[in-house]
């Protein structure tokens, strides 16, 4: 008798974009294994992982559940005429879209997917895919480093189960009339992705600038680099206030450790929402010099508690707000500059046997006015992946004062 196992997509599921999340870890050539010895382990591995994350080995039926019936991922194997050095000394966002096996917008029923590309120095680099309808940047990781401890130690047993009970917590709704790849730019040549890279030394700078005006607590790092970058890039574009456009800065939070109880980070889903800040903006200036920005942000996220948690689970009335925001989005009523942090995440802890990945990339996303934090290679500092439309990248890189707090050239720890 054949049994069929449903994963039910969780209500934050259901609301998710239907984009891949990607991630590259690059290896430096290791004379212990050959390219095809590493191949078969990173596959062997791979399938005792998906064992316990078995909805990544099934297919998404539309916005209602994954049908867990074992299809497994899509597994790729590419060749580069280049050297590893090349891609990541000098790297292009664009570039690393030959690195992945699928492009972000191509999710079709996929869960998720790998491509392993050799160097012809022997190195390699492991593109890996994930659907954002199953998980957030948490889960991604969770599974990216589970399945790097397994290839690592060859035992899945002592590694925590992850715990999917996301749609126990936020229970599916009916999300009829939602369209959410509202955003979504398909056009290659409308956005611009660009890495921009802050030394711990000048990122110092800026938390001691914002510090003046909130003693109580300095801001973090991701808050100080994220008042600035906004700051430059409304008095790059000389933005203008406009009575019918609504300015939002949005910053990604994780829900788990604002439940009641709390969640462990092993708990496998979307479990994570947007704190949306409302700045002001005078004749293209940031008002204050981004330091209302930078308390707005802290009010947004602060109210981000176990009441919106409660209004979360009950769903109904956040769905509403949200389809508010994309029918003003779509009217050009709605300007959104988006903040996720990726910082203190485990990003490098991914070794598969060889060692720790000499540099983690992503690669161009998808939407307009969306900054990502990665933390660099030795961590002593930041890289800011942005991705802006081409006319505003250009006026962005030339800001005068972003300059002076880039670092020249990039640290990978080569």
């Amino acid at each position: 008798m054949e049994i069929k196992i449903k994963y039910r997509l969780s209500f934050l599921d259901q609301i998710a974009p239907p984009i891949f999340m990607p991630l590259v870890y690059f290896y430096p050539s290791d004379n212990n294994l050959s390219i095809s010895e590493k191949s078969n382990h990173l596959k062997k591995s791979l399938s005792e992982t998906l064992s316990r994350f078995y909805p990544l080995a099934g297919r998404l039926v539309g916005d209602l559940y994954v049908d867990c019936n074992d299809d497994g991922v899509p597994y790729f194997e590419a060749e580069a005429n280049c050297n590893l050095s090349q891609i990541i000394t000098n790297p292009n966002p664009k570039d690393m879209n030959n690195l992945l096996p699928y492009r972000l917008d191509d999710v079709q029923n996929i869960a998720m997917a790998v491509q392993i590309t050799c160097f012809q120095c022997n190195g390699i680099a492991v593109g890996l895919v994930i659907s954002h309808k199953i998980a957030d940047a948490l889960s991604f990781f969770l599974f990216a480093n589970t399945w790097a401890a397994v290839a690592r130690n060859g035992n899945a047993g002592k590694v925590p189960s992850p715990k999917f009970e996301a749609a126990a917590i936020f229970p599916p709704r009916d999300v009829a009339g939602f369209k959410p790849s509202t955003g979504i730019v398909r056009k290659d040549d409308e956005l611009v992705a660009k890495i921009f890279t802050f030394s711990a030394a000048k990122i110092e700078d800026l938390r001691q600038r914002y510090s003046r005006e909130f003693p109580q607590r300095r801001p973090s790092r991701v808050e100080a680099l994220s008042a600035f970058i906004w700051t430059r890039f409304v008095s790059a574009t000389e933005l203008q206030p406009d009575p019918n456009k609504i300015h939002t800065v949005l910053h990604a939070v994780n829900l788990r450790t604002r439940l009641d109880p709390p969640l462990s980070e092993y708990h496998f889903g979307n479990i994570s929402r947007l704190a949306i800040a409302v700045p002001a903006v005078k004749d293209g200036q940031v008002i204050d010099g981004g330091y209302e920005l930078l308390q707005k942000v802290r009010e947004a996220i602060r109210a981000v508690n176990g009441d919106y948690v409660a209004r979360l689970k009950e769903g109904d009335k956040h769905l509403n707000f949200v389809k508010e925001r994309m029918a003003q989005a779509n009217k050009g009523e709605l300007v959104t500059f988006n903040f996720t942090s990726l910082c203190r995440f485990p990003l490098y802890e991914a070794d598969f046997g060889w060692g720790k990945p000499v540099w983690v990339g992503s690669t161009g996303l998808m939407y307009k006015n969306l900054v990502t934090f990665i933390d660099t290679a030795r961590g002593d500092g930041i890289e800011a992946w942005i991705n802006l439309k081409k006319e505003d990248m250009e006026k962005f890189e030339a800001d005068l004062e972003l300059q002076e707090f880039l670092s020249k050239a990039k640290s990978l720890g080569l």
